[in-house]
């Protein structure tokens, strides 16, 4: 990779990471302690906008940002402690829906890249909800009630969203 390119790659993660964080602000307290949130479409948007590796080391400074203490996470939280809180699940999940949307960013096929994609969605939510039940020692039906089932249409369309916008950000852009 040309140097050039590589430092263009840098500030887009970078840059990205901070996106991540401003659209995590934007959120709706829920009573299950899991806050509704644009993170899901950032973290799409950024797996589609610059491939698996780049979209994942921005998702990897976004938490290491907020892991020290930035307040990065929802509701500007920040701190090791809120990886260790019920959504942290959730954070950590957030790499491999970059990795799985990333891993779409040159295919063409739309039904194959959302489909491929929702897997790295579903991941991301399997894990929030084991998270969630190893957190509050509760069941599995009220650790998916309170971590997932209000959030999956949500981010079914986000994912959606996200993949057509970048689509045709792209399209209009030299990257």
């Amino acid at each position: 990779m040309k140097p050039k390119k590589h430092i263009h790659n840098i500030v887009l993660s970078a840059l990205f990471a901070a996106i991540i964080a401003l659209l995590s602000q934007i959120s709706i307290q829920t009573p299950f302690g899991v806050p509704i949130t644009l993170q899901t479409f950032a973290i799409a948007f950024c797996g589609y906008f610059l491939g698996a590796k780049w979209a994942s080391l921005s998702v990897v400074a976004y938490i290491f940002t907020g892991a020290v203490g930035l307040p990065v996470f929802s509701q500007f939280n920040g701190g090791i402690g809120v990886l260790f809180g019920l959504s942290g699940g959730y954070i950590i999940g957030f790499l491999f829906l970059s990795l799985f949307c990333g891993f779409c960013r040159k295919s063409k096929n739309v039904f194959k890249n959302i489909g491929f994609s929702a897997s790295g969605l579903i991941l991301c939510h399997l894990i929030g909800i084991l998270w969630i039940l190893f957190m509050s020692k509760g069941d599995m039906l009220s650790s998916f009630a309170a971590g997932s089932f209000i959030f999956v249409l949500k981010d079914i369309i986000s994912l959606t969203l996200a993949y057509f916008s970048s689509k045709t950000i792209l399209k209009r852009i030299k990257i």
